[in-house]
């Protein structure tokens, strides 16, 4: 089996280097990942410069581009041929409910699914640090078990990709895994004003707080009890309940 891993932290990135230990009893593992952090660049493609891979070891490449971009150019023109999966992670924090619209761990694997490869995600519910290095290497073992049970589902599921979370917490503790929903995430005050040297005003996105919600089958509920969640996603953004119940709200010009 020829495996394809990329991320969007990075080719330095911890998680990476745990990907690939984990994927690596699967068989033939490649890595094309940004030469640097790439997080919350969705599903975007660079566009107004030329990419310019750097071969690092035998089956080992940094791009100056998006986690798109990466999976693109591996499958396009780098590997030998197709791969048979394209892994995307681990993510150095969690990509559950709406996180899976803005983050390029899932749009990695988004790209591989766009390309007729099926497609896993991974993220770890924590931030990778000093502290939780440990924990993280803790689980490489219990996630190959893991990607070596679903690349081998007697049915991958068509036009899908698996997107999964890792509690942050030891392995030891992890209780099982379920497979989940998407839950909601709301942040609050993640807009922070402030000035720029020159008085004039600027923003930071990002940091404030975070409240999650979703039902006992959602993957927040999930990892927050101590379980690995398992989210089934696909690229077809339709409303389908919306055509089905349109008499009630569609109005034909």
């Amino acid at each position: 089996m020829r495996v394809l891993c990329s991320n969007d932290d990075g080719i330095l990135a911890r998680g990476l280097d745990c990907l690939e230990r984990a994927a690596r009893p699967l068989g033939e593992v490649w890595t094309v990942a940004p030469d640097r952090e790439q997080s919350a660049t969705s599903h975007s493609l660079t566009l107004h410069h030329p990419l310019r891979p750097v071969k690092l070891g035998e089956r080992r490449w940094q791009v100056d581009g998006t986690p798109t971009d990466c999976v693109m150019l591996a499958i396009e023109a780098l590997l030998p041929g197709r791969p048979d999966f394209v892994l995307s992670g681990i993510n150095h924090g969690p990509n559950m409910g709406e996180d899976v619209l803005y983050s390029g761990t899932v749009a990695a694997a988004m790209e591989g699914l766009a390309l007729g490869v099926p497609s896993i995600a991974v993220s770890f519910a924590g931030r990778v640090n000093h502290m939780e290095d440990r924990l993280l290497d803790d689980h490489v073992e219990n996630l190959s078990r893991l990607l070596a049970h679903l690349t081998a589902l007697p049915a991958f599921p068509a036009d899908t990709l698996l997107n999964v979370n890792i509690p942050a917490i030891p392995a030891s503790e992890v209780k099982g895994i379920r497979l989940t929903r998407l839950g909601r995430r709301v942040f609050s005050d993640s807009l922070t004003p402030m000035k720029d040297p020159w008085g004039r005003e600027i923003y930071w996105i990002g940091g404030g707080s975070v409240a999650w919600s979703g039902t006992e089958d959602s993957d927040f509920r999930a990892v927050k009890d101590g379980f690995i969640s398992v989210t089934p996603l696909h690229l077809d953004l339709t409303a389908r309940d919306r055509i089905d119940d349109a008499e009630r709200w569609w109005r034909p010009l």
